[in-house]
């Protein structure tokens, strides 16, 4: 399995919605994410904006670690790690960016660097309805003071 994981690997979540006529082939890594064979990152791209879809890169870069010579297991328990640090956020795939195998004090380690990623519909990330619900609703205090110093400053 760790010959299959490079730079550029997608990882996607199982429920990930997929144009009409985008063929991928996956295999499943982690519970509830599956590893495309088929497709790195910017092929997955190309398929996706050619259907007139979107793949978002949300900034950030996640990085884990863990012990362990770069076997299967060491690379499942680092992806599992980035995966539960981006888990409240809404994405819906992730792009392997750097994996480097290391040794401190003779314990080998593997190092996981990665991007979430996004496949959507819509041109923006955020449904207009999320967005006009999660706006905060001004204080009325703070409105009267915002006017007292636009005045102040006009006046000047």
């Amino acid at each position: 399995m760790s010959q299959e994981i490079t730079i550029g690997s997608i990882l996607v979540r199982e429920n990930t919605v997929f144009p009409p006529g985008v063929s991928v082939e996956s295999d499943t890594f982690l519970p509830g994410w599956k590893l495309v064979r088929n497709l790195n990152g910017y092929g997955l791209a190309r398929i996706i904006v050619k259907a007139n879809w979107n793949f978002f890169y949300l900034a950030g870069e996640i990085r884990a670690i863990a012990l362990g010579r770069g076997g299967s297991a060491a690379f499942r328990r680092a992806l599992k790690r980035i995966a539960v640090r981006r888990e409240g956020q809404n994405y819906n795939s992730l792009e392997i960016t750097r994996v480097v195998a290391k040794r401190f004090l003779g314990i080998p380690f593997l190092s996981i660097a990665a991007n979430s990623r996004h496949i959507q519909k819509g041109m923006g990330l955020i449904p207009t309805r999320n967005f006009v619900l999660r706006m905060p609703v001004p204080d009325p205090s703070e409105e009267a003071a915002a006017k007292r110093y636009t005045a102040m400053i006009s006046s000047s």
